[in-house]
């Protein structure tokens, strides 16, 4: 019997019959997807002569003097755009999947994790790149708006195309996403006032007060969403670098208090990355190792990158070179996988534990290693950090969405709809199990993912074309290079805007 009807067979509801449905649809795509994901960025790599790597001193230049000069009625700054990227990345799965990585595929995963955010760079950039390339100019707010879906129609002239990635991205970051961080949120809130496992009155009290933590949520969000990517762009630029520093301070404490210990944590890393243990059976399971098959899947998760959503931030921003761009959001991808899932991971692998604590994995395994090495006043730490992480995903996965809606229909009314739906998932993921939402989530971020990706290699030419219109200019003395369609005949028929 397959797995899929001895899980139909034990199932007892509908919603379990669901749950094996989406299991049976999610599994063999990410099979498949996680070797098309590393596929793409090794390609983008080899083919831009290891862009990520030559144009990394520049990205942290651009992005630190991007702040200011940019046209604030037209468009966001290039650091807005990367923070609400950022805002989107640096959220649950920097704390709860590296553990849960560690957990199932023990520190080697680690290694995994940092060598497709190394490759993911790349994808980064070139995604990034078309998205400013294709990005369009709203007629009703005069902004710019772009992402997959529009270079998807403008570059390959399939809007059907692009109607079907809108459709998964709304439904993955605009409705499952959402609902996922606030029931972090939530379960962050119950494990640090202690209500986990605790008598029945503590746990009826809960029931009303998670509804007062949704409400909370929804009252807060709200000015947000309804100020549309421009606002979110502003919170996001507040919050975003206060909390990272914070984290990666706390983290930092606790490599330099233990630093004798590093040399051989690295080492394990390093070691047990090439320890195979297959995954699963079939073609794809049996050429995968547990320790890389948690180390890119949960790296893809945080990072994003190939995946289709930072895009649509990027291509809100106001610059004079889709590269510049480009190479900004490839420096978030670098941020949020070698940097803060860093964070996570020394934290964890640093931490000596009890042997009455083999049983711990995601979020708890790294409250109790933050506790061990700073005492008690870590999980309650944790739990702030969890709150924010997860409150400036929500603003984040917000304004991927609101660009593939006004893709959709560009409608005021639609629109307002839209942000009270939002909201919606926001307090429903606060007051609800959503055990099945993550793998609902799973799902619609490989179609989207797969779409996306297999597209952007398909406009390839237009990427290289972009980076060495860039780097060229650089190599000529200008510290500031200016994109001009005119000087490149075979995109301008492609390409709907005057913008450049």
């Amino acid at each position: 019997m397959s797995d899929f009807s001895t899980c139909v067979a034990s199932a007892s509801t509908t919603i379990d019959d669901l749950h094996c449905v989406v299991n049976a649809v999610s599994s063999p795509l990410w099979d498949v997807l996680l070797w098309v994901l590393i596929f793409v960025g090794v390609f983008f790599t080899i083919m831009s002569g290891f862009a990520q790597f030559r144009l990394f001193g520049r990205s942290i230049k651009v992005m630190l003097s991007s702040r200011k000069g940019h046209n604030e009625s037209e468009g966001i700054s290039a650091f807005q755009a990367f923070v609400t990227g950022l805002a989107s990345r640096v959220g649950v799965g920097n704390i709860v999947g590296v553990a849960l990585a560690i957990g199932i595929g023990g520190a080697g995963a680690v290694f995994w994790m940092w060598l497709i955010a190394l490759i993911g760079m790349c994808s980064a950039l070139a995604e990034s790149s078309l998205a400013q390339l294709f990005k369009i100019k709203d007629p009703v707010t005069g902004k710019f708006r772009g992402g997959p879906a529009y270079y998807i129609e403008q570059g390959l002239g399939q809007k059907w195309l692009g109607t079907v990635f809108a459709i998964s991205l709304i439904v993955c970051f605009g409705f499952v996403y959402e609902s996922i961080q606030a029931n972090t949120i939530t379960q962050a809130m119950q494990s640090a006032i202690g209500c986990v496992g605790a008598d029945d009155a503590c746990q009826q009290d809960w029931q009303i007060y998670k509804h007062i933590v949704g409400a909370f949520l929804v009252i807060i969000c709200a000015p947000i969403i309804f100020g549309g990517i421009a606002r979110v762009s502003k919170i996001a630029e507040m919050i975003v670098p206060v909390m990272a520093i914070i984290y990666i301070a706390i983290a930092l404490f606790v490599i330099v208090t233990n630093i004798g210990q590093v040399p051989s944590v690295i080492g394990l890393i390093f070691s047990k990355a090439f320890e195979f243990e297959a995954v699963g059976g079939g073609i794809f399971g049996s050429m995968v190792s547990v320790a890389m098959m948690q180390g890119i899947k949960r790296g893809l998760y945080s990072n994003e990158a190939g995946q289709g959503s930072a895009p649509n931030a990027a291509a809100a921003a106001d610059v004079k070179h889709p590269v510049e761009q480009g190479i900004i959001q490839m420096l978030g991808v670098f941020v949020d996988t070698i940097i803060v899932c860093s964070c996570t991971a020394f934290v964890i692998l640093l931490a000596t534990f009890p042997e009455n604590t083999s049983d711990l994995s995601g979020i708890q395994l790294t409250q109790k290693a933050l506790e061990m090495h700073v005492g008690d006043w870590g999980q309650y730490f944790l739990a702030v950090m969890m709150f924010l992480f997860a409150f400036s995903t929500i603003i984040g996965n917000y304004a991927y969405a609101e660009s593939n809606m006004q893709f959709l229909k560009n409608n005021p009314i639609v629109l307002t709809i839209f942000r009270m739906a939002v909201l919606g998932f926001v307090y429903f993921g606060a007051v609800a199990k959503v055990a099945i939402v993550w793998d609902m989530g799973d799902v619609t971020m490989g179609v989207m993912a797969f779409i996306n990706i297999v597209v952007i290699v398909l406009l390839s030419k237009y990427v290289f074309v972009m980076i060495k219109d860039y780097t060229g200019q650089l190599k000529a003395g200008v510290d500031q290079p200016v994109f001009k369609l005119d000087n490149h005949a075979n995109m301008k028929n492609k390409v709907k805007s005057n913008i450049w």
